[in-house]
């Protein structure tokens, strides 16, 4: 198998380690099963079959083993695959923000504690913020199973064991209660939030992806990155879930450096800003990413003024 031409994906943060072209050689040596699913494409270029959730699969599981030296990464099929190089631009940019109270230098180690709202099964915020940052991480999840594979990825690498802690949400309408204590602090949280109000929403829109991969019409499409239900749909999608968020954050004002958020849908964006202004936020900024053709961003916010600020790092940052 020919290696591409080398190109680079310029949507993707500076650091992102893929932000060259997949060497489909090198990472079917490191994962033979994803040779079976490796197809000369319309342009003459080896690509792999993006509509095909077991081949999205194991292309991750290739990049993670390869690229950053996990050694186990198992969670069930139905589960959902999040795409490596997405996922961990948002640990990049958060990076950014902190080091922003840092004089530039990004803080690295484990007295920076992060917290994934919703870890998933694949455990991939938390995985990708270890092994990049050296950062602590709590995950939070609301289903049991996908907790406890989460927890089967930190112990089956040893690079991230002491450094992840996993708690249930014991009630789906919540985020931060029943997971942050109310004098614990963390100095950002993170959130990939449910996408869809409701399954059938979900099925279009995983028809409408599979199509424009595709090209051909399907009736019953397969979920490409494959998830369950309450990791796709929330009741009032998107929008109702980040709302939970911003209240319940301003019951935790002082517990946290900087709250965020993916916010997928831009018709969004001014409702979380009009929500984020009557809570009184002190800062908010909004982080644009984007990956091939989809386009993303980040908002993040904070209560504490920037003497607080300044004072939250130089007393949790430094030795």
């Amino acid at each position: 198998m020919a290696t591409p031409k080398h190109e680079e994906k310029k949507r993707l943060h500076r650091r992102n380690r893929n932000r060259d072209r997949y060497d489909l050689a090198i990472l079917v040596k490191t994962v033979p099963e994803l040779g079976d699913f490796v197809r000369l494409n319309r342009f003459g270029d080896y690509s792999v079959d993006f509509s095909n959730p077991k081949a999205v699969k194991l292309l991750n599981t290739a990049l993670l083993f390869n690229d950053y030296g996990i050694q186990y990464w198992e969670f069930p099929d139905e589960n959902l695959c999040p795409p490596v190089p997405g996922r961990v631009d948002y640990v990049h940019y958060l990076a950014d923000l902190l080091a922003e109270h840092n004089y530039g230098k990004i803080p690295t180690g484990e007295r920076i504690v992060g917290l994934d709202i919703g870890m998933g099964a694949s455990c991939i915020y938390p995985l990708l913020g270890v092994t990049e940052y050296q950062w602590s991480f709590i995950g939070a999840e609301v289903n049991p199973a996908s907790l406890e594979a989460a927890m089967k990825i930190v112990n089956g690498n040893p690079s991230l064991k002491g450094h992840i802690e996993g708690r249930l949400q014991k009630n789906p309408k919540d985020v931060l209660y029943g997971v942050l204590g109310k004098e614990e602090k963390v100095d950002f949280t993170m959130c990939n939030p449910p996408f869809h109000a409701s399954a059938e929403e979900a099925k279009q829109g995983t028809r409408r992806k599979v199509e424009n991969l595709t090209g051909s019409k399907v009736k019953q499409p397969a979920l490409n990155f494959s998830g369950k239900h309450n990791e796709l749909v929330y009741d009032g999608g998107e929008r109702k879930f980040i709302h939970n968020l911003l209240k319940e954050s301003k019951k935790f004002e002082k517990n946290c450096l900087w709250f965020s958020t993916l916010v997928s849908k831009q018709s969004n964006l001014k409702g979380i800003y009009q929500a984020l202004k009557m809570a009184k936020a002190e800062e908010v900024k909004t982080i644009p990413m984007g990956t091939g053709n989809k386009s993303s961003r980040i908002v993040a916010w904070t209560f504490l003024n920037k003497e607080e600020r300044k004072q939250w790092c130089a007393e949790r940052w430094k030795a």
